[in-house]
């Protein structure tokens, strides 16, 4: 059904939506703090065991009462329509695959406990009692007094004028070939009472089979889903796209940029190493010839731009870093690509902002707002609204068809992936997405360096080693970088070349280990003279601060 009403109304995405929205933020920074860009799969698969567990817990419910069951699973449906109706574009068809999977579910469970493919009698039911056949003999010993029969209106017996029990005749003797073993209960038939022993092998056959029925036809049923949903998506479109060449090509990567050491990030991020960090649990798949750009809101003249126009405009091609403010110190959630697009100063400059409109509000097909400084869109920096990602139509993760990039500020206030609205603003009338959740209003890029090799614990051998790493300071790029052993004297470190201002650098600095345990660190100042500082500061509100620093052993 989802695929027919598209992947964010499947009920675990929707409500997995809802989460991503409402946990707090020190949840959600955990999360990429434990599992980086895997957090969307950590979160579905952990969503999906936690259903797991309270679906166990209704069978069990269900199998005493099928009321029990039936009203666990309408829950658990009226929390998937209500997730998928609050997702921002929701229409009345996204109630569908939790109102269908409901329905279904119900079905199966009433066809498994009370329908006909019952198995009958549960391993938990108690066994049903029956009586002993005519003929079978009683085992030695007393009878207890007779009374009146379960449901009987009759009077017990009157006592004896002495006041005790009518005596009852004693058993007949047990023979002499030893103790009678009494008989298993028979039902009518000859067969063993249900309950009593096994299962009735007639009633297994039937249980067993209907559940490898139902089984493949779930899987039979996602596979296909998956097919169509394949042939649904965006890639055959994105494959078909030649983008333009650029009328301003990128300057090429300097000889030596790239330091080419084991360990050592390279100067440019392939696609497929690009990290990726977003609030879409399903990539958003947007048709190029279907998308549009809507510029709007405080301006002199609104704007629609469709994706052939933006290609029929001259393009530009940049080398820019970006950075999530989510990265630690030594994080690795930053990239340099190259990007292709059309200058976001032009665009701009044609709708023509109102003069206090300092914000620009990029809203994704999902939803999703990041709120730039206009300054920063129109002060001459390479801000692109980018097509192209290293020489080919961005990847559908990354935003295709059309994202942002801005150089100098991190992704929450100016990446907005599968972009459809730039909306001039102020800041003061409108928070985006991640403002109200505590982070800051702007979010320049701070000075920051990491070492990459070698690595923190690492066995080291005596003699001449390379430590080296990459720093950025993205629009502002770095002066020096220096490095320094067990908190001695500080040593500058050579720098590679670089491509502009907008990229990191790589650095390296020869040490000459000596036995023992070392604590490395490193620092980097900018080419405004500022020094990033030793003092450490989380990612909330707008990025971490401090040196980043590894322990080696040498021997």
């Amino acid at each position: 059904m989802a695929v027919l009403t598209g992947p964010r109304s499947a009920p675990l995405v929707a409500v997995g939506g809802v989460v991503v929205d409402a946990v707090p933020e020190s949840l959600k920074q955990l999360a990429i703090d434990l599992f980086g860009t895997a957090d969307k799969i950590a979160l579905l698969v952990g969503t999906g065991l936690l259903l797991g567990g309270f679906a166990a817990l209704f069978g069990v419910l269900a199998v005493r009462r099928l009321a029990f069951g039936l009203a666990g699973i309408a829950a658990f449906g009226v929390i998937g329509v209500a997730a998928a109706l609050t997702r921002s574009g929701a229409d009345a068809a996204d109630a569908l695959p939790s109102l269908v999977g409901a329905g279904l579910g119900g079905l199966v469970l009433w066809l498994f406990i009370d329908g006909p493919f019952e198995l009958d009698p549960w391993p938990w039911s108690p066994p049903t009692p029956i009586a002993p056949p005519a003929g079978s003999v009683p085992p030695a010993g007393p009878v207890p007094p007779a009374g009146p029969a379960r449901g009987s209106r009759a009077e017990p017996p009157s006592p004896t004028p002495e006041g005790l029990p009518v005596p009852v005749t004693p058993a007949a003797p047990v023979s002499p070939a030893g103790p009678v073993t009494p008989a298993a209960p028979v039902a009518p038939g000859g067969q063993p009472a249900a309950g009593a022993a096994d299962v009735d092998p007639e009633s297994r056959r039937r249980f067993l089979t209907s559940s490898g029925v139902l089984l493949g036809t779930a899987v039979a049923a996602g596979l296909g889903g998956r097919w169509l949903a394949g042939r649904r998506g965006v890639s055959a479109a994105r494959d078909a796209i030649r983008l333009p060449a650029p009328v301003a090509p990128a300057a090429a990567v300097p000889a030596g940029a790239d330091l080419s050491l084991a360990q050592l990030a390279p100067y440019v991020t392939s696609n497929l190493g690009f990290y990726r960090i977003d609030t879409a649990l399903v990539v958003p798949q947007v048709d190029p010839d279907s998308w549009r750009l809507r510029i709007h809101g405080r301006v002199g003249t609104e704007r629609t731009y469709t994706y052939a126009d933006l290609l029929a405009r001259p393009l530009v091609e940049r080398y820019v870093t970006l950075a999530c403010v989510s990265n630690e110190v030594g994080g690795d959630l930053i990239g340099n690509a190259r990007w292709l697009g059309v200058p976001l100063r032009e665009l701009l400059d044609e709708v023509e902002p109102d003069a206090d409109a300092d914000q620009v509000v990029g809203r994704s097909v999902d939803g999703w707002t990041c709120g730039t400084p206009t300054a920063a869109l129109r002060d001459g920096r390479d801000a692109l609204l980018a097509v192209g990602m290293n020489g080919e139509p961005l990847p559908v993760e990354h935003g295709f068809p059309v994202r942002m990039v801005v150089p100098g500020l991190y992704g929450y206030v100016s990446a907005c992936k599968w972009v459809t609205e730039l909306e001039l603003t102020r800041f003061a009338d409108f928070d985006a997405y991640w403002v109200p959740r505590g982070w800051s209003v702007e979010g320049p890029i701070k000075t920051q360096s990491r070492i990459d090799t070698p690595r923190g614990r690492n066995r080291l051998t005596t003699g001449p080693v390379t430590i080296a790493g990459v720093a950025w300071a993205q629009h502002r790029g770095i002066r020096q970088v220096e490095v320094r052993v067990d908190d001695g004297e500080w040593q500058q470190a050579d720098l590679a070349p670089a491509v502009s201002v907008d990229t990191w650098v790589q650095w390296s600095w020869r040490w000459d280990a000596t036995p023992g345990e070392h604590r490395l660190q490193v620092r980097a100042t900018d080419a405004t003279g500022e020094t990033q500082t030793e003092r450490t500061q989380d990612v909330v509100p707008d990025g971490a601060t401090g040196w980043h620093t590894v322990t080696v052993t040498v021997r």
